[in-house]
């Protein structure tokens, strides 16, 4: 038997696997995209096609959104937000994009006087994560929403239950984001720096990874995409650049200082310059590389 309907927003790199998931769980999809050619692969599947993020709306009491841009998001909120209530049948709206606690805030508060609340609910993971159905995700909602969403997000990963303040998920996604952007900065920067020393880049991420400066650049990035030069791990370059300027801008605000996650700032900012913003963001390590002057391949 078929489970309820369900709404999705933005089903391209991430919402795509993330949408599949649930239709394989037995969930019943509404969907929208700006694309066409995101929506047609679901739409052979069963998923039916809306022409407007407010048809979603129309369509399932619980829907699901997951968009690139804080902007994005905020505009998807307020047209569903500023339609005619009588049309809209939702009642919760979960944002598994990446936005910060700020707007996350106000898309809560511009919600909830249509009466619909904002489940607070980031994702990490990469789109392996999301195909495999292995993401983390980072919810934030009321408690008695919980167990509401829980079959709705299982599909998708696994549950941490960060409250109930709206932005909390955000948060700890930003921490997140920030440790992993961290982890391939500075894995690049010793990879480069050991091969213009004459180390054989292979070896050094054997010893890294029977050590303890194992870190998930190593284990992943290095091997897949950056020592076969494909550069196609799945995140771009632009969205990273995004997520950690919002934990700095964050951080400033609260008061904390991130010496550091400037200095990430900086680099990621400098590779979206010189590779594009929609360049994958393992190509951080082609920035260092030109300037030390070597490659780091296998």
């Amino acid at each position: 038997m078929a489970k309820e309907r369900l709404g999705f927003i933005g089903v391209g790199r991430m919402g795509d696997p993330m949408a599949r998931n649930l239709l394989t769980a037995g969930f019943e999809l509404t969907i929208y995209d700006t694309s066409a050619a995101a929506i047609q692969p679901l739409k052979a599947l069963g998923a039916q096609v809306a022409k407007s993020p407010l048809e979603v709306a129309s369509a399932a009491e619980v829907v699901i959104v997951s968009l690139p841009t804080p902007a994005i998001v905020q505009k998807v909120a307020l047209e569903i937000s500023s339609g005619p209530s009588s049309g809209s049948k939702m009642k919760i709206f979960i944002d598994v994009s990446t936005t910060g606690p700020k707007v996350a805030g106000e898309v809560a508060a511009a919600l909830a006087a249509k009466g619909i609340t904002a489940v607070d609910a980031p994702v990490s993971g990469g789109v392996g994560g999301a195909r495999k159905g292995t993401l983390a995700v980072m919810l934030a909602c009321p408690r008695d929403l919980v167990e509401r969403v829980r079959p709705v997000l299982e599909p998708i990963g696994k549950i941490f239950f960060l409250g109930e303040h709206p932005g909390s998920g955000q948060l700890m996604k930003l921490a997140n984001n920030m440790l992993s952007a961290a982890a391939l900065a500075v894995t690049s920067e010793v990879m480069v720096m050991g091969v213009k020393g004459g180390l054989d880049p292979k070896v050094m991420l054997d010893v890294i990874n029977s050590g303890t400066g194992r870190n998930s650049a190593s284990v992943d990035k290095f091997p897949k995409a950056i020592l076969p030069r494909t550069f196609d791990f799945g995140f771009a370059i632009g969205l990273l650049l995004k997520d950690v300027k919002l934990c700095t801008d964050e951080a400033a605000g609260l008061g904390v200082p991130m010496i550091c996650g400037n200095a990430i700032r900086e680099l990621l900012a400098i590779t979206s310059l010189r590779q594009g913003s929609d360049a994958d963001f393992t190509t951080i390590v082609k920035t260092v590389e030109e300037w030390a002057g070597v490659e780091v391949k296998g």
